[in-house]
């Protein structure tokens, strides 16, 4: 599975995907409705290095696989928005993927 770059990627667009909605679903929540800060320290922590291990291989990938601009722009959007990268995964990696 993790063989290629593009199948990298996929990975970690999962594993960003469900720290952000793990933060901002259940961390976030809980630091301030419960008035309990600690679980966001540690998701917070391990959010921000998978996101920016994504950010850096979509710029290897798109290099690789010599993507486009629109390409480049969406796949990074994808990250700041919640199951973003889950869509990109479907429309973005997985035809990339099937064409290898």
């Amino acid at each position: 599975m993790l063989k290629t770059n593009i199948n990298r990627l996929r990975v970690l667009g999962f594993l960003e995907g469900i720290s952000y909605l793990l933060l901002l679903g259940i961390c976030m929540p809980l630091k301030y409705m419960m008035d309990i800060p600690e679980p966001t320290s540690y998701v917070g922590m391990a959010h921000g290095v998978l996101f920016i291990a994504y950010c850096l291989w979509v710029v290897i990938v798109a290099v690789e696989l010599k993507w486009g601009f629109s390409k480049i722009f969406w796949a990074l959007a994808a990250s700041l928005l919640p199951f973003g990268t889950f869509v990109a995964d479907a429309r973005l990696f997985k035809p990339e993927e099937v064409k290898r």
